[in-house]
């Protein structure tokens, strides 16, 4: 069954998580991941506002959970740290 990987994110430095986004692109595509959300208009209507949602899918919930603990991704992840808040879960699809 797919997976989707969500994320939730307040970008506090444009320039490092800019380059985060540049990197985990090719590591969530190395992984068969395939955005569907990237930014674009919401609406917030529970919890802390994050005004940047991403939603990828996953051919899996492995592909997703070895995607996000690859070197490739961790390595990308590096831009992020202290650059962003966030909060990122994987859902199995039903």
């Amino acid at each position: 069954m797919s997976a989707l990987w969500i994320a939730h994110v307040k970008v506090t430095d444009a320039g490092r998580y800019g380059e985060y986004a540049r990197r985990a692109t090719d590591a969530i595509a190395a992984f068969g991941g395939v955005f569907l959300v990237r930014g674009g208009p919401y609406e917030q209507l529970e919890g802390p506002d994050r005004p940047r949602n991403v939603v990828a899918r996953f051919p899996s919930l492995q592909a997703a959970h070895d995607c996000y603990n690859s070197p490739a991704y961790q390595e990308a992840l590096s831009h992020a740290r202290g650059a962003a808040e966030r909060e990122l879960v994987i859902v199995e699809e039903a």
